[in-house]
């Protein structure tokens, strides 16, 4: 069965080093719902890159829900959409 946990304000140079106190937690997951990201820099997608290759060694898919458009964008531009799962609902 596939979690949903919140990930909420900035994923950037300053605040990842507070998500990646929860890494465990949130690769586990299964699903995270991005809605509620309000900014975001290459450290952001470092960590959601991170994030997907733990779910990888977990054996299960990291689902990246309702990415605001800086994150796909960002994504994009640097070639790593292939590689984050992000889906809308």
């Amino acid at each position: 069965m596939t979690a949903s946990m919140q990930v909420n304000g900035a994923l950037d140079f300053k605040h990842v080093p507070q998500w990646l106190d929860k890494a465990k937690e949130l690769a586990a997951a299964g699903e995270l719902d991005l809605a509620g990201v309000t900014r975001a820099d290459s450290a952001g997608l470092a960590l959601l890159l991170e994030l997907t290759r733990r779910a990888q060694a977990l054996g299960k898919p990291l689902q990246l829900r309702n990415p605001p458009a800086q994150l796909v964008e960002l994504s994009r531009f640097f070639g790593l959409d292939t590689l984050l799962r992000f889906t809308d609902r």
